[in-house]
């Protein structure tokens, strides 16, 4: 009896639960618009599912050696041509782009505090699915994704002033054709482009083609 009951009490609440999220499913009572801040039970829910997504996503990584200084000053030029405008940096704040969505960007200095190497690197490889947060895994080479996040993690260290030193440093060594290139890059300019530098056509690179333009 006990058990017929308890499973009775337990299908008339999955019911109320379906009803009530089909209620606010269908009836658009919940508010989307980027102006407004998503109720406090609605972003717990997002920002739980989406950092053991992440975790579960980024474990099999193994991240390379993050500390090389030339990494860094890649990363700090790419971080502040690509990542800057929405996430502003010591001493940088964030443009109106960046102020304007939902959920707000959050600021990454205090990243590696919330976040393993490997995570960062999944999360700017990937993006996050309506977030505004883009997958630069189309746009960046792999060792480039690898330059930011070892920049992510040098960032807590930086006062505004040093921000804005190594930013102008690694700018002024990119512009001067110095050795701030990522090691994809180096010596690709210098390369004739010929049939045998370019990469075959196979079924994976052709569906990352379509992911990229879709």
């Amino acid at each position: 009896m006990k058990i017929a009951v308890a499973l009775t009490t337990t299908a008339v609440l999955g019911v109320c639960a379906a009803l009530g999220g089909a209620a606010v499913v269908f009836s658009g009572i919940y508010d989307i618009s980027a102006s407004r801040q998503h109720t406090q039970t609605v972003y717990s829910l997002l920002e739980t599912t989406m950092r053991h997504s992440v975790q579960r996503r980024a474990r099999p990584i193994t991240p390379p050696p993050l500390d090389d200084p030339q990494r860094i000053a890649r990363g700090a030029r790419l971080f502040h041509d690509k990542c800057v405008q929405c996430h502003g940096a010591p001493g940088v704040a964030q443009d109106d782009i960046g102020k304007s969505m939902q959920p707000v960007p959050g600021p990454l200095v205090d990243a590696m505090q919330r976040w393993r190497p490997r995570e960062i690197y999944w999360i700017t490889r990937h993006g996050i699915k309506m977030s505004g947060m883009p997958a630069w895994e189309f746009r960046l080479e792999d060792s480039q994704l690898w330059d930011i996040t070892a920049f992510i993690a040098r960032l807590p260290t930086l006062t505004p002033a040093a921000y804005a030193d190594i930013t102008q440093r690694a700018a002024g060594a990119a512009d001067a054709g110095g050795p701030v290139k990522s090691a994809g890059d180096a010596g690709a300019a210098s390369r004739p482009v010929t049939a045998s530098t370019v990469a075959p056509s196979t079924l994976s690179s052709v569906e990352r083609g379509k992911q990229a333009m879709y």
